[in-house]
């Protein structure tokens, strides 16, 4: 059987911009910034995506696309020895898509509030009451986690061409539209300034350790590298096209959504006296507090969830695939079954993080609920294990010759800088991942 290919280059930079944007750059970006500085946090974050995570991509792309093959086969090829990083990605995306779900039908059930006007007119503390009311209700969460699932496992089951591609073809650019129509709604508010201020305006009293290794942290997560995602696009891709182009369109979009996503956050909390160091909750409790002050903002409100529903969605498919393509790579002609099967086997593992918050919030695994202890367990560890694994394994076990020869396809710029790219990802990157991962573990302050 033919195996798979997207339709064209813009196809594969859109899906692969998709599963990296996610709700890293929407929900993330916005309230790490806000608690780390805001310019600063910005800055930091651009400076590390183009010097480390930018090359992290490029791996993973190099990979792919030379085996031609999902994520375990494509290690399994070059080394079968290292064919263990493959399945830390299948399992990693697995886990991460069962409470990642979650998150999903938080919005989805947000967006019926929206749409039903539930939302409106309520007071600050009542935006929280109805959030904890949402996430303790056990019916609520899993109706909304399962049909998050299903519309993932549809498109999934389309394939390539007829499923992932042409959803992102659609989503992607409607994502982008709704953004520049929020973001022109927000800087025009009256006291927005000091919104864009905060955004772009570096202050360099508040640099830190800290918030450099939070700054390099979401370079490296907002790139969705580290589960072999991308190893697996990347695999889908003709042999006639530049990857270097194809990493700097997706980084370039990636730090685009998030200048966006911070363009149509900020200016209007701001604008009403709203605090930016919300944390967490900012998108969930504090935004629909501040659209409910603007006018129109239940519209402009219901047009940011639906973007965030889009953006959750691309994300959701790259996870199911890398998994489905794997368990289907002997079973090609199984793979709408083989589909089903994965997507509800994720749905009923990520049940007990749905109920986290509920009828199992006294459930703990060291001193975290299930849904955090999940987090925690794939952002915290597999996600750092599996980009330092990627980065050795591109930078050493790899031959030299596959990933030049890779790179310098179709890409004149490409046999410039392999020898920087080959330097970060033995030297840099790992170093850098390292340090993070220590961090993370409180090992290193």
């Amino acid at each position: 059987m033919q195996p798979e290919q997207w339709t064209s280059k813009l196809g594969f930079i859109l899906a692969a911009a998709g599963s990296a944007i996610g709700i890293g750059a929407i929900w993330k970006f916005p309230y790490m910034t806000g608690m780390n500085g805001g310019g600063i946090f910005l800055l930091l974050f651009i400076i590390f995506t183009l010097l480390i995570g930018g090359p992290l991509l490029l791996s993973e792309f190099v990979i792919g696309r030379h085996t031609q093959k999902e994520a375990i086969s494509a290690y399994q090829s070059i080394s079968p020895k290292w064919a263990f990083i493959g399945y830390l990605g299948v399992g990693a995306s697995f886990l991460l898509l069962s409470f990642y779900s979650v998150v999903g039908g938080w919005i989805l059930l947000y967006l019926l509030k929206a749409l039903t006007g539930t939302l409106s007119n309520l007071s600050n503390a009542q935006y929280e009451e109805v959030f904890n009311q949402m996430i303790t209700n056990p019916t609520e969460v899993l109706i909304a986690q399962f049909i998050f699932m299903l519309f993932t496992i549809i498109v999934v089951q389309g394939g390539i061409e007829k499923g992932i591609e042409k959803a992102s073809r659609i989503m992607m650019p409607a994502l982008f539209i709704l953004f520049i129509v929020l973001v022109i709604r927000s800087i025009t508010l009256d006291g927005a300034m000091e919104g864009i201020r905060f955004l772009l305006q570096p202050d360099f009293s508040m640099l830190t350790p800290k918030t450099l290794l939070l700054a390099m942290g979401q370079a490296f997560f907002s790139l969705s590298v580290g589960v072999s995602v991308m190893v697996t696009y990347s695999s889908y891709l003709a042999k006639n096209e530049s990857l270097v182009k194809s990493t700097n369109s997706v980084i370039f979009l990636n730090i685009f959504i998030s200048l966006l996503a911070g363009l149509a956050i900020f200016p209007a909390v701001f604008a009403f006296g709203f605090e930016p160091t919300a944390g967490p909750g900012l998108i969930f409790i504090v935004l629909p507090a501040v659209f409910n002050q603007m006018a129109f903002g239940q519209l402009f409100f219901i047009i940011f969830l639906v973007l965030l529903v889009f953006a959750t969605l691309t994300s959701a498919f790259s996870m199911l695939e890398i998994i489905v393509a794997s368990v289907s790579r002997k079973y090609p002609n199984k793979r709408r079954k083989l589909t089903f099967i994965s997507g509800i086997l994720i749905f009923i593992v990520g049940i007990p993080s749905a109920l986290a918050f509920g009828v199992l919030q006294d459930m703990t695994i060291f001193g975290k609920n299930i849904f955090d202890a999940a987090d925690f367990l794939v952002s915290t560890i597999l996600l750092p294990l599996g980009a330092l694994f990627i980065s050795i394994f591109t930078g050493y076990i790899m031959p030299k010759s596959l990933s030049e020869q890779e790179i310098a396809i179709a890409s004149p710029l490409g046999a410039k800088i392999y020898p920087l790219w080959r330097f970060i990802v033995r030297y840099i990157a790992p170093i850098a991942i390292t340090i993070i991962f220590l961090q993370s573990l409180g090992l290193i302050k």
